[in-house]
């Protein structure tokens, strides 16, 4: 162990495990927040039972997301310096607790309002849980064991959002929306018991606070103010863009300038401060830069693809929900699969080797999916999202497992919620961008569609003369038919230009692997490498 520590920097003294085994740890931490990534994407498909229930229009509805969103973008960039400040195991502690009484309130809300309001609580609860688990695990496991260790957080962060959309179609389907959160509540008592029981506060971790905290704590307030604004309202930007017709809407105006311009401070005065509440210094590291990078991508990838998938199913295809999210559960079963080898290979392998191949399999797999068509079945979703969903483990395990090469140990509470921030707002932006992509190529493809039927056309008037005989339907039936069927076909074109688009930035950014540091080059020891 000593030579380990001479060799990365790292020692065992900020481990959590103490007398236990570090894998019932990593067991334990993952339960509450494999609970909080559930619940991110199991509450979308509950929205239009929600909107009926508390007799809403849908786009009210929609703020039961919104807020959420926006509370949790908000508090995982501070969660590094909250964790550092009031102690790791307490603050892990504190969250649990606060979404789990949050999670009630959800279930038990009479109104909107009170939905909201225990939404944000959720959110801010939430924030916590990811970037602390990080946290322990970097801080539990030497560095050329990180890897099986961050496949289990794989398992939580990659599967969770997967298996939202098919929990939550079922919950909803046959028991009821309410549940879509109270299922959590006896999930996170259980979870406050065992991290309180289990999980060892070390002394080291208490004595890196008390040193850094000797004169005092020292709030950075208006780093704090422009992270409200610049991740709140950037999050409210990228999330009701479309709805609003982007730049079209005042509102959307004044949301991104607001948040462009507190993000732009936020760098300035956070880069100058002594105690800065977001460490931006980390970003000099270029290895961490380059994996934050990373991060992003994936989570681009990851989230916009879980969307689009259970949509073309039901709208192109016409499947329920709760059937569109089980095509999504067969690229599950190929993460789980892939997620032990991708840790065993990233403690052994130089994990450039393992992440330009994941991001070149990614685009081959997003290629695949814009070769399918309107007759597509289940299988044909399923089995293409399954050969994408093998590749995300390799992504993932070691863009974490390699993350925190050349920081010392008392950064990882601040690498880890910076990961988060990257994470979730990949997933954030790339839901917004082929969300808009995909609507605007919608209405171009309709448009050409539709500019070449015409009654001058000998093709369009075979077809109309089929569907009349067919349905034995008048003319505005069988415009009707026809209309429906443009409709479908443009849909699946725009799919397709998505997926295309997705496939190229994975391509792209492909080769920038190469600019980060395997672990087997990190000689020098984490506090010396900063």
């Amino acid at each position: 162990m000593a030579s380990a520590a001479r060799i990365d920097g790292w020692t065992p003294t900020r481990s959590a495990a103490g007398r236990y085994s570090p894998w019932l740890i990593v067991a334990i931490i993952s339960l509450p927040t494999f609970m909080e990534v559930l619940d991110t994407s199991i509450a979308n498909v509950a929205l239009d039972h929600i909107a009926g229930s508390l007799s809403v229009s849908t786009d009210q509805a929609t703020w039961v997301l919104t807020s959420y969103l926006v509370a949790n973008a908000v508090i995982i960039p501070l969660s590094g310096w909250l964790s550092d400040a009031i102690g790791r195991k307490r603050y892990f502690l504190l969250s649990i607790a606060l979404f789990t009484f949050a999670s009630l309130l959800c279930g038990i809300s009479p109104n909107l309002t009170t939905l909201v309001i225990a939404r944000v609580l959720q959110g801010i609860g939430g924030g916590g849980l990811a970037p602390v688990e990080q946290s322990i695990i970097a801080d539990t496991f030497p560095p050329e064991k990180r890897g099986m260790a961050f496949a289990a957080f794989a398992v939580v962060v990659v599967v969770g959002p997967v298996l939202g959309p098919t929990l939550g179609g079922y919950i909803v389907e046959y028991v009821s929306w309410h549940w879509v959160f109270l299922i959590n509540v006896p999930v996170g008592i259980i979870a406050v018991i065992l991290v309180f029981i289990f999980v060892h506060e070390p002394e080291q971790v208490t004595i890196d606070r008390r040193a850094r905290f000797k004169d005092g704590l020292r709030i950075d307030y208006i780093g704090v103010a422009l992270v409200f604004l610049g991740l709140g309202f950037l999050e409210y930007t990228l999330d009701s863009g479309l709805r609003e017709d982007w730049f079209a809407s005042p509102l959307i105006i004044a949301t991104a300038s607001i948040a462009a311009v507190s993000l732009i401070a936020l760098v300035v005065w956070e880069l100058n401060h002594d105690d800065p509440v977001v460490n931006l210094r980390l970003l000099k590291n270029r290895n961490f830069a380059v994996t934050l990078l990373m991060m992003l991508v994936t989570g681009i990838i990851l989230f916009s693809t879980t969307q689009l998938i259970p949509q073309l199913l039901q709208q192109v295809v016409g499947y329920s929900a709760l059937d569109a999210g089980l095509a999504l559960t067969f690229g599950g079963f190929a993460t789980l699969a892939a997620v032990p080898v991708a840790g065993r290979l990233s403690d052994k392998v130089d994990v450039r080797w393992l992440l330009f191949p994941a991001l070149l399999m990614q685009g081959v797999a997003l290629w695949n999916m814009a070769q399918l068509n309107a007759d597509l079945g289940f299988f044909d979703a399923a089995i293409a999202r399954m050969f994408q969903a093998v590749a995300l483990p390799f992504l993932f395990v070691p863009i974490n497992a390699v993350a925190y090469v050349g920081l010392k140990q008392t950064q990882t509470a601040q690498a880890s919620s910076l990961l988060n921030v990257c994470r979730n707002l990949g997933g954030s932006i790339g839901i917004s961008i082929t969300q808009t992509k995909f609507a605007h190529s919608v209405q171009f493809h309709q448009s050409n569609m539709v500019a070449n039927l015409n009654p001058l056309d000998p093709n369009y008037n075979d077809w109309m003369d089929q569907a009349r005989g067919a349905v034995a339907a008048q003319d505005q039936t069988a415009l009707a038919i026809l209309y429906s069927q443009v409709q479908r076909q443009a849909a699946m074109l725009s799919f397709i230009d998505v997926f295309h688009f997705l496939m190229i930035i994975a391509i792209v950014v492909s080769p920038l692997v190469f600019l980060m540091r395997s672990k087997r080059q990190s000689g020098a020891p984490q506090g010396a490498a900063h």
